[in-house]
């Protein structure tokens, strides 16, 4: 993309805490961005298990980010939509817009986790059909549409919220459908590889989506192409792999029991299965340089996750994405912390 990208945090909200801590610290992190000039703070939701999200109620949280906050745009990344009523969706995103001064940006996705839909009474196999009608329906009510009975959303939507929506997707189709609706595309910080072809690296999967994207894109709509990295910066690179060494061999562990990984493995394998960016500057910047998806985003957003490093070491860790790694890429903030667009 032409223009520098937008720098972003994303948190899956999974300090090794209990609940209300990890809200705690969730929001400090979030404000610590805000301080050193990023431009998003996202956050993801999911329901019940607490090793892969810890936080089902996003509206709520960015309600509370809203108040501490006063710069940062706040998106959902994303409402699992498909378990949600979409006019309950379209309310609160209204609310949360408004109290928050124009700054939500609203994710949404099929979802991942399938055990939750037999929670909620559904039928996981439907979530593409269920996706499609819900969205549909949060979109007219965006739009400010007549509903069902002749009543309109109150507060009345503002304008430029339905140009703010973003698709999640792991397909090249979904993310075909995102472009043909104008919306924006989220990338994930890592993906499957198909069994055939285990070798394929995460560019290689997602250009041809980012290519799906932009030749589906409405004439004169501009691309929205959020990029998700896992990125751990520290000062000493023996404190990055000793964190990776805990964090990502927990993960594994639990793929383990989930049937959804075998055996045991080796940090240094999964760092590279994750789609891991750690260590030095220096490291962190030569790694990221390799990844050609990222150089075709027009947002790139910063996690930890599945790294589990402490709340001190996350601080630092933004500290040194907004100061040495994200310039590297053409990202600049002022002295008011906003970005700077060369």
């Amino acid at each position: 993309m032409s223009s520098p990208p937008r720098l972003g945090f994303f948190t899956r909200l999974l300090d090794e805490v209990g609940a209300a801590e990890r809200y705690r610290l969730a929001t400090e992190q979030i404000v610590h961005a805000e301080r050193c000039g990023f431009d998003s703070a996202w956050i993801a939701q999911h329901h019940f298990h607490e090793d892969e999200g810890g936080l089902p109620a996003p509206f709520v949280f960015l309600g509370h980010l809203a108040a501490r906050t006063s710069r940062i745009r706040l998106g959902t990344g994303i409402v699992t939509l498909p378990l949600e009523l979409p006019l309950r969706v379209a309310e609160d995103a209204v609310v949360l817009d408004l109290m928050s001064n124009g700054r939500l940006e609203l994710g949404i996705g099929p979802g991942g986790n399938f055990s939750a839909f037999r929670a909620f009474g559904l039928d996981s196999t439907d979530r593409g059909p269920i996706f499609a009608a819900h969205t549909q329906a949060l979109r007219d009510a965006l739009a400010g549409q007549a509903l069902p009975g002749g009543d309109q959303l109150y507060p009345p939507p503002p304008a430029s919220l339905p140009d703010r929506i973003w698709q999640a997707t792991f397909t090249v189709e979904g993310a075909r459908r995102a472009g043909a609706a104008g919306d924006g595309l989220l990338l994930s910080r890592t993906q499957p590889r198909p069994a055939d072809q285990p070798g394929l690296t995460l560019s290689d999967i997602q250009n041809p989506m980012i290519d799906a994207y932009l030749a589906a894109l409405p004439p004169g709509r501009a691309p929205r192409i959020l990029a998700s990295r896992t990125v751990f910066v520290a000062d000493e690179a023996a404190d990055a792999l000793r964190f990776a060494e805990s964090g990502l061999q927990r993960y594994h562990r639990r793929l383990v029991g989930l049937g959804r990984a075998r055996g045991s493995a080796s940090t240094t394998s999964l760092i590279a299965s994750m789609d891991v960016h750690l260590g030095t500057v220096e490291a962190v910047v030569a790694s990221l340089r390799q990844d050609s998806a990222l150089a075709r985003s027009t947002d790139f957003a910063v996690q930890v996750h599945s790294i589990d490093p402490p709340h001190a070491f996350i601080l630092r860790s933004i500290e040194l994405v907004a100061e040495k790694v994200a310039p590297e890429f053409g990202w600049r903030r002022d002295a008011e912390g906003m970005r700077q667009v060369a």
